[in-house]
């Protein structure tokens, strides 16, 4: 670790900082699996959004929210290596603070007399910030100050180990889910309950706990169907004529979904060529092809084979993330790069289900693939964290693992 060194170094004279500083950091680590990993989906991404939004591969040139993805892309390195310089100690000192202001503008679109050339009203829903040269939504931002508050407060206590223990783990989850889900945007909102489900098993939670508050869920579910919006409702109906076979729809409530699917089916084993890919795509009136059903657009372009790849890079960010956990031995960091890691893994089944009918289509996107600043911006900041804690050794005084003595009481 870095720290002053002892008397009997000083006295020799031998003290050299560069040593100090080398033995503090692990250059060599599993999260660079995230960082590659990373690199290759996002550039995936950015050819996925050029043929969804431009039918002539000729210009020489790239769509314009291809360009503006380049450059969210080239934003999100820099935050990334920004936020793996210091140690995730100070990070963690950030995290309240961060907590709170990232609720605060949550509230901040919420408020009626915001004027619209701040906060404008889409397709029903309220997210987005104008800053004039890009939109800002919140809500990404919202996913890694939530995961720096629990992992901050689980960090050296056990109280989460009894069922009363779990409530205030629940009650700092509650603001943001419900904020969320008021914009409105439930697939987003329902994210935080993985995360933190991952985060308190990491932190050894009892397993039976968990199972018994996911069956009282489970049970509870169908009463929210009153307060569901009108939209979300068709959503599930959809999914169920899906299921049933029924294609009465296609033209109408599950025209999304069953386009998205005949274009994944359309990219067969290889996928198709450049021009006919973007022919399909634009013809087939695919809504949402460069943001929430990107991967149809890839699947389309690369088939069976570039959807795999995909999910080979989403494979290999996901397990290097858990290495990097396993590999920390402060409290923190591990569960940092366990909830982080938690928030990608279920974003990407959510997405990847929704565009091949497995799912409702909820409007969640794609990380690092998916058109938008803001999530580029959150996915690559996730990543310069995973990164911080396997580039970070722990210092002292940390406890060395979430293990307990009644585990297996």
């Amino acid at each position: 670790m870095i720290g002053i060194p002892s008397l009997k170094v000083l006295v020799k004279g031998t003290w050299d900082p560069r040593q100090t500083l080398a033995k503090s950091l692990r250059p060599i680590n599993a999260a660079w699996g995230c960082v590659f990993a990373a690199l290759g989906l996002s550039l995936i991404g950015i050819h996925a959004i050029d043929v969804a939004e431009r039918l002539d591969p000729d210009t020489g040139r790239l769509a314009g929210t291809a360009l503006r993805q380049a450059i969210f892309l080239g934003i999100g390195l820099i935050a990334c290596a920004i936020v793996a310089i210091p140690h995730n100690r100070f990070i963690g000192a950030l995290a309240w603070p961060a907590y709170f202001i990232v609720l605060g503008l949550l509230v901040f679109l919420l408020v009626p007399f915001v004027p619209e050339s701040i906060v404008a009203p889409r397709n029903g829903s309220r997210r987005w910030i104008n800053l004039v040269v890009a939109d800002f939504q919140p809500a990404e931002v919202m996913k890694i100050a939530y995961v720096l508050a629990i992992a901050q407060y689980l960090r050296f206590r056990k109280a989460h180990r009894r069922f009363k223990g779990l409530i205030v783990p629940g009650l700092i989850t509650l603001p943001p889910i419900a904020l969320i889900t008021v914009q409105p945007d439930l697939g987003t909102a329902m994210l935080f309950v993985g995360s933190l489900f991952a985060m308190l098993v990491a932190a050894g939670a009892r397993l039976r706990h968990m199972a018994i508050i996911v069956s009282c869920a489970a049970l509870a579910a169908p009463a929210t169907w009153p307060v569901l919006k009108p939209h979300q409702k068709v959503r599930v109906i959809g999914m169920i004529q899906q299921v049933r076979g029924d294609r009465s729809s296609a033209d109408d409530i599950n025209f999304q979904s069953f386009t998205a699917q005949t274009l994944v089916g359309s990219g067969g084993l290889t996928g198709t060529d450049d021009r006919h890919a973007r022919a399909l795509v634009t013809f087939n009136r695919l809504p949402e092809g460069h943001n929430d059903m990107v991967f149809a657009v890839i699947a389309t372009r690369f088939g069976m084979v570039g959807g795999l790849v995909v999910i080979a890079l989403f494979l290999v960010w996901l397990v290097s993330a858990l290495i990097t956990a396993a590999q920390c031995m402060e409290p923190f960091g591990r569960l940092l790069a366990v909830g982080l890691a938690a928030f990608i893994a279920v974003q990407f089944i959510v997405n990847v289900g929704m565009t091949i009918g497995l799912l409702p289509i909820t409007g969640v996107t794609l990380p690092f693939v998916s058109y938008g600043g803001s999530s580029m911006l959150a996915s690559w900041i996730v990543t310069g964290l995973i990164f911080n804690v396997g580039l970070h050794r722990p210092r002292p005084p940390f406890r060395s693992s979430f293990e307990y003595g009644d585990d297996h009481a």
